[in-house]
């Protein structure tokens, strides 16, 4: 069962908010699940995905989550790294599916005018994170 905790907007206390007081027009908690464990999107970091909703309606076009939060099993199993932030509680991590390179062109625009500043790219997705425990204003490849 996903542990479910996050710490926004309330003093350090721990606690489920479900996305109450914040408005998230285009995504699903569930779209953040990690697929071994059903509603551990709720470990989602709110001020991550208000971020990602407001890049989203910039971009003008869906954004297909292939990955948000993620237990250890499952960041191992796809070859994460050791201290991947899709495993962050609160998870300030996604990647994004790119069917092509317009539609790359879009979704980069829009993340680096929203402040993003932590981009991966790869063939068929962009990964994207808010950790401050490592390096900003940084993109690179995976190919």
């Amino acid at each position: 069962m996903a542990i479910k905790r996050n710490i926004e907007g309330r003093g350090g206390e721990w606690y489920n908010d479900k996305l109450r007081n914040v408005s998230i027009k285009h995504f699903k908690l569930s779209e953040f699940d990690s697929p071994d464990d059903i509603s551990s999107g709720n470990n989602m970091c709110l001020i991550f995905l208000t971020k990602l909703d407001k890049a989203r309606e910039l971009a003008g076009i869906p954004f297909k989550i292939n990955s948000g939060y993620r237990t250890p099993a499952h960041n191992s199993k796809v070859g994460g790294v050791k201290n991947s932030s899709h495993m962050n509680i609160p998870c300030n991590a996604a990647d994004i599916h790119i069917a092509g390179s317009k539609e790359r062109y879009k979704i980069l625009e829009a993340v680096i005018k929203i402040g993003f500043n932590r981009i991966g790219i790869g063939k068929n997705f962009i990964h994207l994170d808010t950790d401050k425990n490592k390096n900003q204003e940084v993109v690179w490849h995976y190919y």
